[in-house]
């Protein structure tokens, strides 16, 4: 069990973490929540000892072990992939290393009835429980497992460190802190460089994890499906919940109309004693039961509700003006980086008001293809047509990083502005939560969620009738991210976002576009109807299915190159078989339905409602059969 007692942080003069207290279990879940600059990821500093506070202690077992995922990590270079990963058993190698010198020292020992010998034995018992214990009999196995399951492929493992992004930097040393299995895992915001495929696969890993996880993030889907307690830090206060996120929303709402409540009922008591206190001393026989009175009043302990931090931005996207009917056309599309082709004869045709959504493993060309369409990148052939009057505003991914540091969050304001917008731009920094002296600060003070605000609030400066974002919501807390949503769907105009964000994604846009095998698979529904239709949740699962249902046509079939064994071909048959007889059932059900539904006085009957409702759910549910009926019949006949 790990205990933070009276924990006090204070930067100047304001008060970050005020003598808070808390203890975290040995198989918690917490979601540590809070705004932008609450102290969060402070607060996991001083639990991995990586900073002091002002005031109070962190105590934690004498052995146990403690691994922390923060965003300021860096890897040694001139490792391969693979080879940093295994660093993770560095105690398992030299466990490893001792058991192989008491082997060695065995077969030369004779002294077999020796206290030495036998202490010997006990060690090498005691090395080997240890060894199996912290994974070193599946070391080559288990990395390449994890590793993988955060999206890199085995031709990645012999590539050297250097070669890859901070992004999947960060992915090789979640993958070491994973393996490490440590006794306290502290993982800071471990989801903003993964995509979507990525996070729901260490959303299982951590749903069996064996010890303590305590969670800073922004995905509300992750944190609700990861973590069953939430700590919460608002205004240097910690307030905890037995719930994951979305009941946490709920139990704070209700515990504040509960004490809100009960103030009111405990005012109207104090005025209706301090009236009768009043009252009672203009008369001399009653002072001193007006003096008892008094002295009661004074010892009620007075129901007081905490601060909150409320304030959001207030983001209004200009009245976008109107451009052509088509606002970009991609046209046989490729790019290649060297010898790595990323997209291969893709084709986009975007219309006025399209709400598009990019999905989809990273290193499949979101971002990519986001910067050819606003002309930051050129295609190796290929063209992007952008249509009539098109005025395109971009998020970058790393729009945040790019700002100058060194300027002031106004002079960043006057680099991206329009002469006509000059005179606006104090109240444009206002609505985005940067008010009077804030404005003077440089950008290089400001936290990753305040340079991102910063960057947003450069997007206002023009008219822009195609918005282009790429993950926009990284480093954004849950209300900025639900403001940001809220003026999305005010937007008019056209938008394209590259998001690994479900619950930011989900009702957003009506189209999810699919990266995948260098082509773009189009679906027309949001993240969840995408998601849906392919009846799964893992992409990587989705991935395989497709694969075995359009691989088989009959012996010898083949599908990316890789031959149907006989077993897959009959798993096929299978499915087709078992979706015609679901089809036939289904269909028997609705014509009996329809026999009765048909009858003069059916709806005249009590249950009708009911009995329509049910009509109509065994419809879709035949829909959907008929749909995977054909899929799989149309996979056998290729």
């Amino acid at each position: 069990m790990l205990t933070a007692a009276n924990i006090y942080v204070q930067y100047g003069d304001r008060i970050l973490l005020d003598r808070v207290s808390f203890v975290i279990g040995e198989k918690d879940r917490i979601g540590l929540v809070g705004r932008n600059g609450a102290g969060k990821s402070t607060m996991l500093k001083i639990i991995a000892g990586m900073q002091r506070p002002d005031e109070g202690s962190i105590q934690r077992p004498t052995n146990s072990t403690l691994g922390f995922l923060h965003q300021e990590m860096s890897l040694p270079k001139g490792k391969t992939v693979i080879d940093e990963t295994l660093t993770a058993f560095d105690d398992a190698k030299r466990v490893e290393e001792r058991l192989a010198e008491i082997h060695e020292e065995l077969t030369h020992r004779t002294d077999y009835e020796s206290d030495s010998y036998a202490n010997l034995l006990d060690e090498m018992s005691d090395l080997d429980h240890r060894f199996h214990l912290i994974g070193g009999g599946n070391m080559q196995a288990d990395a390449e497992k994890v590793l993988k399951g955060l999206g890199f492929k085995n031709s990645d493992f012999s590539r050297l460190t250097d070669e890859f992004s901070g992004g999947w930097q960060m992915r090789i040393e979640l993958a070491k802190m994973l393996l490490q299995n440590p006794d306290y895992l502290l993982l800071d915001e471990p989801t903003n460089h993964l995509d979507i495929e990525s996070i729901l696969w260490l959303e299982e890993f951590l749903q069996t994890y064996e010890g303590a996880v305590i969670i800073i993030s922004h995905d509300k889907m992750f944190l609700d499906n990861v973590t069953k307690r939430t700590v919460e830090i608002e205004l240097g206060k910690l307030y905890d919940y037995k719930a994951n996120y979305s009941k946490y929303v709920e139990m704070r709402e209700e515990r504040r109309e509960k004490m809100m409540a009960a103030m009111t009922n405990q005012q109207k008591q104090i005025d209706q004693m301090e009236r009768t206190i009043n009252r009672f001393m203009a008369k001399a026989t009653k002072t001193t039961l007006a003096q008892s009175m008094q002295k009661k009043l004074n010892k009620i302990e007075r129901i007081e509700i905490e601060d909150t931090d409320t304030s959001v931005m207030n983001i209004r996207f200009p009245e976008p003006p109107r451009s052509g009917q088509i606002a970009m056309e991609v046209k046989n599309l490729v790019k290649s980086y060297g010898h790595l082709n990323v997209l291969n004869g893709v084709d986009l045709k975007v219309e006025r008001g399209d709400r598009i959504a990019f999905v989809g493993q990273n290193g499949q060309g979101k971002t990519t293809l986001a910067k050819m369409m606003v002309n930051h990148l050129p295609p190796t052939s290929g063209e992007v047509l952008p249509g009539h009057n098109v005025h395109i505003g971009y998020y970058a991914q790393n729009q945040a990083e790019a700002l100058d540091p060194k300027k002031t969050l106004l002079e960043t304001m006057e680099d991206h502005s329009p002469p006509e917008m000059r005179t606006r731009l104090r109240a444009i920094l206002g609505a985005f939560l940067f008010s009077g002296e804030d404005q003077d600060k440089k950008v290089s003070v400001l936290s990753g969620g305040e340079r991102a605000r910063l960057a947003m609030a450069c997007l206002l400066l023009r008219p822009i009738n195609v918005l282009v974002l790429d993950e926009p919501t990284n480093h954004l807390d849950m209300l900025s991210k639900e403001v940001l949503k809220a003026s999305l769907l005010d937007y008019s105009g056209t938008l394209i976002v590259v998001s690994h964000d479900r619950d930011f994604l989900a009702g957003l846009t009506d189209t999810t576009v699919e990266f995948r095998d260098k082509k773009l698979h189009t679906y027309l529904g949001d993240v969840n109807y995408f998601l849906g239709k392919r009846k799964l949740d893992d992409m990587r699962a989705v991935e395989m299915s497709t694969t075995a249902a359009k691989s088989a046509n009959g012996n010898g079939a083949t599908f990316g190159g890789k031959e149907l064994s006989y077993e897959e071909r009959k798993n096929l048959q299978r499915a087709v078989s078992n979706a015609e007889k679901k089809v036939e059932k289904l269909e028997a059900q609705i014509a009996d339905f329809e026999s009765r539904i048909n009858l003069p006085d059916f709806y005249l009957k009590p249950d009708s409602q009911k009995i329509m409702a049910e009509y109509d759910r065994k419809k879709g549910e035949l829909e959907t059969a008929m749909a995977e009926w054909v899929e799989a019949q149309e996979a056998l006949e290729v």
